[in-house]
Order: C-alpha cells, then sequence, then structure tokens
C-alpha cells in the first residue's frame, strides 16, 4: 500500500501540520488511485476470480463430470496400485468394446489402468508434503505381494475384480485410512469391491450392458489359452496428486 509522508520538517506549524495529515487521509482513501498500484499480469493470473471455464468444460474430459468443483490450490489425489497390461489383455480389451459397440453400448478405454485403495480426496497444495511424509511412515513394514482378477461388469464400466489377495488388500486399506483419518479426510469404502476399471461410458447404460454381459464374458471365459486372468504385481504403491506421482516400494 502506498503511504504519503509529508515532505515538511518537525519545525512545520499545527495548521501545517493538520493539512499535511488531511492529505495523507486523501491518499489513504480506499476511492484515490495513488492508494492501490496496478498488480502485474502474471500475478493476477495466479489468482482468477473464477476458475477458468475450459476445466469444468465436460467436453473436453469426454462427457465426464467433475466430482467436485475444480478450484486454485485444490488437487484431486488418490492411492493406488497400477497395472502395466501385456499385449494380449489390449487384444482382448479391443475385442470387448467392439462388441459392446455392437450392441449400442458405447464404451472408452480408460488411458490407464489401476487399482484404487483410496477414493479421490482433495489435497490442499501446502498439505502434499506432510500427507506422503505421513503415508510413507505408515506403510514401513507393508510386504509386496501378487492378486489375481477375473472379468466382471460393475454398474456402467468394465472392471476386473480381484479373486485372491484380498486379506493383504484390506490391510493395505487399514493403513491407507490411518493417514486419510489424521488429515480428516475421506476413507475408502466399508465393503470395497477391489478392481481394475478397463472401460467407462456416459451416462447410466446399466440395462443395455446387462443385455450383453454374457456375451463379453464369454469373450474372457473363451480365451485360445483360457480363462484370461489379469495378474498384478502389488511391489509399488503409488499416490496421484494433480500432475504429481509419489512412489512408495513395498518390502520384498
Amino acid at each position: 500500500m502506498l503511504v504519503g509522508y509529508s515532505s515538511s520538517s518537525e519545525d512545520d506549524g499545527e495548521a501545517g501540520g493538520e493539512a499535511e495529515g488531511d492529505k495523507n487521509q486523501k491518499l489513504l482513501h480506499p476511492g484515490c488511485a495513488f492508494c492501490r498500484l496496478p498488480l502485474p499480469g502474471c500475478v493476477l493470473a495466479m489468482f482468477p476470480d473464477e476458475v477458468d471455464s475450459q476445466t469444468e468444460d465436460s467436453s473436453l474430459h469426454g462427457g465426464r463430470i467433475r466430482s467436485f468443483k475444480h478450484e486454485r490450490g485444490n488437487w484431486a489425489s488418490y492411492i493406488y496400485f497400477p497395472y502395466h497390461p501385456e499385449e494380449e489383455f489390449g487384444e482382448l480389451l479391443d475385442g470387448i468394446l467392439s462388441a459392446a459397440g455392437a450392441r449400442g453400448v458405447v464404451l472408452t478405454a480408460q488411458d490407464e489402468f489401476h487399482l484404487s485403495l483410496s477414493q479421490t480426496v482433495v489435497l490442499r497444495h501446502h498439505w502434499i508434503q506432510p500427507f506422503t511424509q505421513s503415508l510413507k511412515s505408515s506403510l514401513t513394514g507393508c510386504k509386496r505381494f501378487d492378486v489375481k482378477k477375473r472379468a466382471s461388469f460393475l454398474m456402467t464400466f468394465l472392471g476386473m475384480e480381484v479373486s485372491t489377495g484380498h486379506a493383504q488388500l484390506l490391510d493395505l486399506i487399514r493403513t491407507v485410512d490411518r493417514t486419510m483419518t489424521e488429515f480428516r479426510l475421506e476413507t475408502f469404502y466399508k465393503d470395497p469391491s477391489f478392481h481394475v476399471s478397463l472401460a467407462w461410458c456416459v451416462g447410466d447404460q446399466t440395462v443395455q450392458m446387462e443385455e450383453c454381459m454374457q456375451e463379453l464374458q464369454s469373450l474372457v471365459d473363451d480365451h485360445e489359452d483360457g480363462p484370461f486372468v489379469l495378474r498384478l504385481d502389488c511391489s509399488e504403491l503409488r499416490c496421484r496428486t494433480g500432475n504429481k506421482t509419489f512412489r512408495f516400494p513395498l518390502e520384498s
């Protein structure tokens, strides 16, 4: 804030002091152009009055709508195990999407595949470092393991559901939930369904999905090498917060 100072000496008379005081009061008046300096454009861009409308435009996200409004300084965050698909997985998924499309269900494959161990929560930027440090401490002593998944169909997205490793996953959920509770964030679901999401669609197409479910299941069960089973190496837990990814290797 610009503050006006008198250029008069201490020997100025009382009347002069009052005049300078009046002058200073005018300079500090909220409506005066001299009391506020214009901020540089780069600073204004850091603190916009409104969120860029493009960030809320569902057409830019395949028609999907955010579960919570985007705000500067809020980072959508979740904890997960990554899945790196093999070649035969890609071929199988292409066949499933094609079969669903022939029945009028337009599915979009996920950009990446993972098994979630938390709900998506909002972290303030200054929480990220203490949050990840707390998570790292909580995971001390946790052992790596493998899980297998079979194909299943959940609501209006395709997912492969866990068929082994439930006990280990539940132990990790309890560990992750302790960190969530510490930061007063939403913990995981009480009766979790552990799965890897494969594809999604806009809107509720449960009825259409149920009509073609048997056909899609047969593509998995009648795989040339037997029923397809997805194997997930649970050796490194990850935390995605905004555009940052933190890695937490588990003990052998």
